[in-house]
């Protein structure tokens, strides 16, 4: 698609912001880190824990600068912009060690800036200031609407909701969307329906029983102060990709209002945020897709390919940050780790590099650093091996959350419990050998899942654990145990401390 005069003057509008980013930095040093992924995949305990561990003196043995004492100090600073609300770091923690319990989800973008002292190798005393952008990942999925039609996005829409277990949740949309005449007279009663018929199949798909990852657009399920707004009013419709809207048609209604969802939702982000940033973390519940089956497993890999499109990546250099905003860095993180004994950790960031290989091939070729790990930034387990007849079965130990059940037991929350988690299969390949609209995932074969009871009646879900219970050492607030935090640190940020 050809860019039209408003895309011309949004690229003008980016790179002057780049410009004045980019003087500002010869200044002020500054890594504006965006932490986005789906919805549960743990940003908001990321960042409490990123924070807490420069803020508290975490244990973070791989991080190097933090490692050798080279890190004077770190400390918060005030809101760096006005318009974006504070990151609520006390609370969470708050919520993390006093309560014990898991902060709420990321609903909208908020931000933190930290600003940490430092001495270079060299004996040099150096400030970086570090700016976290937390966004839902649902936002970042909505980029690719910018270059895509309505007629484009509702075919594809369309598709999608026809395939796997898709099909049987968007039913009751698709009876209303059978009785609907495109190229009828608008009526807002039937856009209403239609809307609200959508909106419910999409929260359907994202369930964790489906946990279905491509589900655009975003607001839809996140609406905020625009909920029952036109621009949060349409639908897809079953229309040609190469037709045109009749005037007064529903049909040219559902393409005003996609058109408004665009300049009114995707592109304020994209310019007053994305565009901005430096670094990126991209965290990926896994394990929920596991727990769901093949078909969530191949729409996450679909998800995460769509994901890194979005990015403009490749290396900043001084022309590359005058015309172009780049993002060099991107590290994609299979969270939840705690829920695996650590001989599967390495085979969970294996999988998780499978499914975003080419992606990343075409990433790397550009410039850009990409890398992939699994981790656990509050850890809720530990290890143990736990006897089973003349087996010694590595195991973990937990807290379940109240509510969870396994092998038809009810957990209230206050019980520890341990549980042999299984093994993640040595090749990942095999997970993705089954094609997506598959009744079985022949590669999950030697995937033994939760094996909670005795061995003919494992349970083969993952369960969610509380946050642990903390030995307060003296400190304010105690240490949070972590898995590879210290790891993901050091690739997002341990360059720009040397």
């Amino acid at each position: 698609m050809a860019p039209n005069f408003s895309d011309l003057v949004e690229e003008a509008r980016l790179s002057l912001q780049a410009l004045v980013d980019y003087g500002d930095q010869l200044f002020n040093p500054t890594v504006r880190l965006g932490v986005t992924g789906l919805s549960r995949a743990g940003k908001t305990v990321f960042i409490t824990a990123l924070i807490h561990g420069l803020l508290r003196g975490g244990r973070f043995p791989v991080f190097e600068a933090f490692a050798t004492g080279r890190i004077a100090r770190a400390r918060l600073a005030p809101q760096p912009d006005d318009a974006v609300p504070r990151f609520a770091y006390e609370s969470h923690v708050r919520t993390l060690v006093e309560e014990r319990q898991w902060p709420h989800s990321t609903v909208d973008i908020s931000e933190l800036r930290l600003v940490i002292d430092y001495q270079r190798p060299n004996g040099a005393d150096r400030t970086l200031t570090l700016d976290i952008v937390d966004y839902p990942g649902e936002w970042l999925l909505d980029l690719p609407l910018l270059a895509k039609s309505y007629q484009e996005w509702s075919a594809e829409s369309l598709k999608l909701s026809r395939q796997g277990p898709r099909l049987p949740l968007a039913a009751a949309w698709h009876a209303h969307l059978a009785t609907l005449d495109p190229r009828g007279r608008a009526d807002e009663q039937e856009t209403l329906t239609a809307a609200g018929l959508f909106t419910d199949y999409l929260r359907a798909c994202r369930d964790e029983r489906f946990a279905m990852s491509l589900l655009p657009p975003g607001r839809f399920l996140m609406p905020g102060g625009l909920a029952g707004s036109p621009a949060l009013t349409f639908a897809p419709l079953d229309v040609p990709a190469d037709g045109s809207a009749p005037d007064g048609s529903l049909w040219a209604m559902m393409a005003r209002r996609y058109e408004a969802y665009k300049d009114v939702v995707v592109r304020p982000f994209f310019r007053d945020h994305f565009a901005r940033l430096d670094r990126q973390i991209v965290l990926v519940d896994a394990l929920a897709a596991f727990n769901a089956g093949p078909e969530a497993l191949h729409d996450l890999q679909a998800a995460l390919a769509g994901i890194l499109d979005c990015f403009r990546v490749g290396r900043r250099t001084f022309f590359a940050s005058l015309l172009r905003p780049r993002i060099d860095r991107i590290l994609f993180a299979a969270t939840k780790a705690d829920h695996l004994h650590h001989a599967s950790h390495d085979r969970l960031e294996a999988i998780l590099k499978r499914m975003v290989d080419r992606a990343v091939t075409q990433a790397a070729f550009a410039g850009a650093e990409v890398d992939v790990v699994a981790l656990a930034a509050v850890r809720a387990t530990r290890e143990v091996r736990m006897r089973r007849g003349h087996e010694q079965l590595p195991s973990i130990v937990g807290t379940p959350l109240a509510g969870e059940v396994a092998n038809g037991e009810a957990f209230d929350g206050s019980t520890e419990v341990a549980t042999f988690p299984g093994d993640l299969p040595t090749q990942p390949d095999g997970l993705f050998s089954v094609p997506a609209d598959s009744g079985s995932f022949k590669g999950l074969s030697h995937f033994k899942g939760l094996s909670h009871g005795s061995a003919d009646q494992a349970d083969y879900r993952f369960l969610r654990f509380r946050p642990p219970q903390l030995d307060n050492d003296g400190g304010d607030t105690p240490y949070l145990p972590h898995i590879r935090l210290d790891r993901a640190l050091q690739f997002l940020i341990g360059d720009r401390l040397t």
